[in-house]
């Protein structure tokens, strides 16, 4: 039988100079308050960037122009692989910010800050690569 696939597109929502949103899962999700880069799953028929305006929409209140792809990479979890997107993406309001209805809680950091954090692994991966571009 083939392995599960799914694709899944993330955020660098950018606020300020350098400063990125990452949102922690909930206690109750799979991978339990790890931080991760906003976003979730892509819906059947749906496209990755009307996908992600959803998600943030969704999770977190969040109005977004999405910009360039960032990053792409797969990761081989346990029980299904993971096609993980990530796109560079701007607030249509400059002044909003997180609900947490979804979410367990936010933190707007640094690329460097970001190693202080637990990811799940596939966004840990995305995160050391972005890392090694910013050197």
């Amino acid at each position: 039988m083939a392995r599960r696939s799914i694709q899944v597109v993330g955020a660098m929502l950018e606020k300020g100079p350098g400063r990125y949103l990452i949102t922690q899962r909930g206690p109750k999700a799979s991978l339990a308050l790890l931080w991760e880069f906003p976003g979730g799953r892509v819906q059947p028929g749906e496209g990755l960037e009307a996908a992600l305006r959803r998600e943030l929409k969704e999770r977190l209140g969040l109005e977004v122009v999405v910009g360039e792809q960032a990053m792409a990479t797969t990761h081989e979890y346990s029980e299904y692989d993971v096609d993980f997107r990530v796109f560079q993406c701007a607030l249509k309001d400059p002044r909003s910010e997180p609900h947490h209805d979804k979410v367990n809680d936010h933190r707007w950091v640094t690329l460097g800050e970001m190693s202080e954090y637990e990811f799940p692994a596939a966004d840990a991966r995305t995160l050391s690569k972005l890392l090694e571009l910013d050197d």
